[in-house]
């Protein structure tokens, strides 16, 4: 689990200008970790977060397009139904919000990675922390991201 940024890159919405940004990231061996896109009639929103947020930065820059930044929490899951549901069931009972959320297909060792807007990024990671806490697990709980400054 970890702290990263996520941008909100605010796009015309018409062919190729997804594809011009992707291939640009990729250019520049930028990996996206996580992305969603939504649309309205007029633009669409691409939601990403990357490995390397800076060199990202630098590029939605170049290519001229807004954005916003955001902290988002990076949760690690088991590859499962459930799994999600059990992460905003925790977070519910402790009074955390989620404004919204979206995960990755699949991440290393047959995981997945959710990526959630909530509220109070701090306490979500204590409630989810305790909580790993509680069940024993073995595995590491916290790590940053490349990109991620001190939490």
């Amino acid at each position: 689990m970890y702290v990263t940024t996520q941008f909100s890159v605010f796009m015309v919405n018409k062919p190729g200008v997804l594809a011009h940004v992707l291939s640009e990231f990729a250019s520049a061996k930028i990996n996206i970790i996580a992305m969603t896109v939504m649309d309205s009639v007029e633009h669409g929103v691409l939601r990403v977060v990357f490995d390397e947020s800076q060199g990202a930065e630098e590029i939605i820059t170049r290519s001229n397009m807004p954005y916003s930044k955001t902290e988002v929490l990076c949760v690690n899951l088991d590859n499962h139904a459930g799994a999600l549901a059990g992460v905003a069931e925790r977070l519910a009972t402790n009074h955390v919000n989620i404004t919204y959320a979206y995960c990755t297909a699949g991440a290393k060792g047959g995981r997945t990675t959710g990526i959630l807007k909530v509220a109070d990024v701090k306490k979500a990671m204590k409630v989810l922390q305790d909580n790993v806490k509680r069940l024993n697990k073995s595995q590491p709980l916290l790590r940053r991201s490349k990109s991620a400054g001190r939490i």
